[in-house]
């Protein structure tokens, strides 16, 4: 089964919601909460943006949209080895990657027309 673009869209919007109640939901602190709040407002931008039944302005055709999460969730996976996140941080970060890997994987990215009217 692999997931619609609006089922995707509602997602991504639930990401961004993770994404910004994490710090306060989990304790995280400084580069940990800093990175979560900023993958918030960028996840959101791209999801607005994105040419799919979930956008409000159309810019990004939605197989773009699924390469970049494709670079997102292995970059969620190494970011706490490379910014030094231990203990809740470690494990939030690559869980996120991991679950942002895995609806990439379910996303049926081709039933997507490369423009939607909002």
């Amino acid at each position: 089964m692999k997931l619609s673009p609006k089922q995707h869209a509602w997602l991504d919007y639930l990401t961004v919601i993770i994404f910004a109640v994490a710090p306060m939901a989990l304790g995280l602190a400084g580069a940990a909460a800093m990175l979560s709040y900023l993958l918030a407002g960028v996840h959101l931008l791209v999801t607005l943006l994105t040419a799919f039944p979930g956008g409000m302005w159309p810019v990004i055709p939605f197989r773009l949209h699924g390469f970049i999460e494709l670079a997102v969730g292995p970059t969620l996976l190494a970011a706490p080895w490379l910014l030094g996140f231990a203990g809740i941080a470690q494990m939030f970060y690559s869980a996120m990657g991991v679950v942002i890997l895995l609806v990439w994987s379910l996303t049926g990215y081709s039933e997507a027309p490369e423009t939607v009217t909002p």
